[in-house]
């Protein structure tokens, strides 16, 4: 997936079942670290390739183009949908619970506005719901880091694969009389 803008030129490569390998070329090096945690914890291969003009408009794009090759590369094959991870991580304690529905929400409480921002643009762009609660830190970079860890083992398990979907409602019938 790519995103080209004034703004931004983003490139990501994303593959579920990998063995969490990442090879990430970005100028903001927090960014690059948070991208490497969430394929380490998730288990995705993640390649990225991101340029941009300032940080906000470089999170905000990489987390939408990541989006868009996260709902690419689930396909609809039957998965195991919701799960939830606390991690915590020195002072921090992040609990993240996500449902990898097409409906896109997002609650998460992050003391970092512009990561707020990556989470609800990723979410968007992925049609997921990603609620995270902050129950414990001061130090703002744990907070956020526990948080990309504990969304990396969340997808990693909401992924897995089941036999049948898991939804009450029926599949809408695409067969044509």
């Amino acid at each position: 997936m790519s995103r080209r803008t004034r703004e931004t030129d983003i490139e990501i490569s994303l593959v579920l079942d990998g063995n969490g390998e990442a090879d990430i070329e970005c100028e903001d090096q927090f960014l690059r670290h948070m991208l490497e945690t969430l394929a380490k914890y998730a288990s995705f291969d993640l390649s990225v390739s991101a340029f941009g003009d300032n940080d906000h408009h470089l999170i905000e794009d990489v987390a939408i183009v990541l989006g868009m090759a996260l709902r690419d590369a689930m396909g609809d094959n039957p998965i195991r949908r919701t799960s939830h991870a606390m991690v915590p991580m020195d002072d921090a304690l992040v609990t993240v619970a996500v449902d990898l529905i097409d409906r896109p929400y997002v609650d998460v409480e992050c003391p970092d506005a512009l990561y707020i921002h990556f989470f609800r643009s990723f979410a968007m762009s992925s049609n997921i719901t990603i609620h995270s609660i902050h129950q414990r830190g001061f130090d703002e970079h744990h907070v956020v880091e526990a948080t990309f860890k504990a969304l990396g083992l969340a997808l990693k398990e909401a992924l897995a694969p089941r036999d049948e979907l898991l939804s009450t409602k029926d599949a809408p019938d695409t067969r044509r009389s």
